[in-house]
């Protein structure tokens, strides 16, 4: 017969022994920590996540996916084991929010910065346009190319559905900034094939203030003022129209700006050709190229001779800024928009009936901020 008397003292393990193994054993999670969790209940706008906590833990369908979702099952099957993102701490039913959202974020920045780091062309389709450019997505982050750096006879409205090489410009996760470069990409494919001191046609495709784009082959190079001729020009209007066919020399290739610099001072025969007899200096073009060149490689191979390049040459304050990338970038991601961990309405289920729907997390990106106008 079993002695229903016995002490604590006897049985050797007491109430506080008991409580203090369910202690050893009860995880604490931490809003930011990345936990395995398996799907333990799928419901319309959410699902309910085991990962070892005394209450399952919620994630609402805004945080299953860095893309937009619609349903639940389109990111989650049931029993599926992965890793989750604490997003909240509990609430006061004990239940913590998780995000797959903010992991794919974290991983997404890391892999931009990697291609960045490589100097890598990305190609992307157009999704959106604004009046400051184009809008893509990298890795599932929002980028920003601005329309400066869309180089395309198309208006931009057209562009969208249409998938575009790209260079970074600046990939920026603590200010939420990605800004991509169309031009630069096709500059650098075209950089491939040209050298410094070759003579190409071009046609004139705008002019400004302080010199001539010219269209050379699909991209864009700058016919500076002053490297126009060597005397002196009021303006480049007073040499050249738009849709002007010229020979131009190449005298910079600038790959990491995705710039080229041009020259037709350093093709003229005498100083002021360009002004007084123009089709002398495309006439001679080829031959004058070949005197720079050997100028050039004379002061490449001088023991004290100075880096090859033009008098004159444009100096960085002259050249307009391709865009005001300050401020009005749209983010590439709208994380800032996600509340804090105490401001997250307490309306989740505790095991697998809801209560009501989840607010959204963040924000969806429906309404695109406009960048700046240049």
């Amino acid at each position: 017969m079993v002695n229903q008397n016995l002490t604590a003292t006897e049985i050797g393990f007491t109430h506080e022994d008991f409580a203090a193994l369910l202690d050893k054993y009860d995880y604490h999670f931490s809003p930011g920590d990345v936990v395995p969790g398996t799907v333990f209940s799928i419901e319309p706008r959410g699902a309910l996540i085991d990962i070892g906590a005394k209450t399952a833990a919620y994630i609402p369908i805004q945080e299953m996916s860095i893309n937009r979702v619609d349903s639940p099952e389109e990111v989650l099957q049931s029993n599926e084991t992965r890793e989750f993102f604490i997003l909240t701490d509990e609430n006061e039913d004990g239940q913590l929010t998780l995000s797959i959202r903010r992991i794919e974020y974290m991983r997404a920045w890391e892999r931009v910065r990697q291609l960045q780091a490589e100097d890598a062309t990305v190609r992307s389709g157009v999704f959106a346009t604004n009046r400051g450019g184009a809008l893509v997505r990298i890795e599932g982050l929002r980028g920003f190319i601005p329309g400066s750096h869309i180089s395309t006879r198309k208006p931009k409205e057209e562009l969208v559905g249409e998938e575009l090489p790209l260079k970074f410009l600046e990939v920026d996760e603590e200010r939420n900034r990605l800004v991509l470069s169309h031009r630069r990409a096709l500059v650098e494919r075209k950089m491939n094939r040209l050298e410094v001191g070759e003579v190409v046609i071009g046609t004139v495709r705008g002019i400004k203030p302080y010199g001539a784009f010219i269209d050379i082959g699909g991209v864009s190079g700058l016919l500076h003022i002053s490297e126009i001729s060597h005397e002196h020009i009021d303006t480049p209007h007073s040499v050249f129209n738009v849709n002007d066919e010229v020979k131009v020399m190449i005298i910079d290739l600038d790959a990491e700006r995705g710039r080229i610099s041009l020259s037709t001072k350093q093709l003229e025969p005498e100083p002021g050709d360009m002004i007084k007899n123009r089709d002398l200096v495309y006439d001679k073009a080829e031959e004058m190229a070949a005197k720079y060149r050997e100028q050039l490689l004379a002061k490449q191979q001088g023991a004290t001779a100075a880096p090859a390049a033009p008098a004159d040459v444009l100096a960085e304050e002259d050249i307009p800024p391709a865009t005001e990338l300050e401020d009005e970038i749209p983010p590439a991601a709208e994380l800032e928009e996600i509340p804090p961990a105490a401001e997250i309405e307490e309306v989740t289920p505790v095991v697998a009936e809801i209560q009501e729907e989840i607010p959204a997390a963040t924000e969806t990106e429906e309404q695109i901020p406009a960048a700046i106008e240049e």
